[in-house]
């Protein structure tokens, strides 16, 4: 149970950095470019790398530490960042057409769902 509410309350604060990102996005730079939810893929990616690799082969950072920081805090904040984690593990093992693949069928299949989902969304609306 501990290790649902270190998720949770990770998620809870990621989520929440990720509204204040997108606000002061906007208010900075304008809604003409989705700016929040690039700079938080982009951040998020670049932090769940280092959580990660300071937790498994340092151990600077504890596992508790690490399920709040990663899988909470980033999830919440984006799910970008643990799809980046996984690509690049895959490449850093040298498996690159599973990568690319994971690459391509992901941005594919989320981008095709989303259209997939505006039409069922505007379906159950009628």
């Amino acid at each position: 149970m501990e290790r649902v509410l270190l998720v949770a309350l990770g998620g809870a604060l990621g989520s929440v950095m990720r509204y204040l990102t997108t606000l002061l996005a906007t208010r900075w730079l304008g809604s003409d470019f989705p700016w929040g939810t690039l700079a938080v893929n982009v951040v998020g990616s670049f932090l769940i790398g280092v959580v990660h690799e300071l937790g498994s082969d340092a151990l600077h950072v504890s596992p508790e530490a690490r399920l709040f920081l990663a899988t909470g805090v980033m999830g919440g904040l984006t799910t970008y960042s643990a799809f980046s984690y996984e690509t690049a593990r895959l490449m850093e093992s040298q498996a690159w057409a599973t990568a690319w693949s994971y690459v391509v069928v992901t941005t594919a299949a989320c981008v095709a769902l989303c259209f997939l989902g505006f039409a069922t969304g505007r379906y159950v609306s009628r």
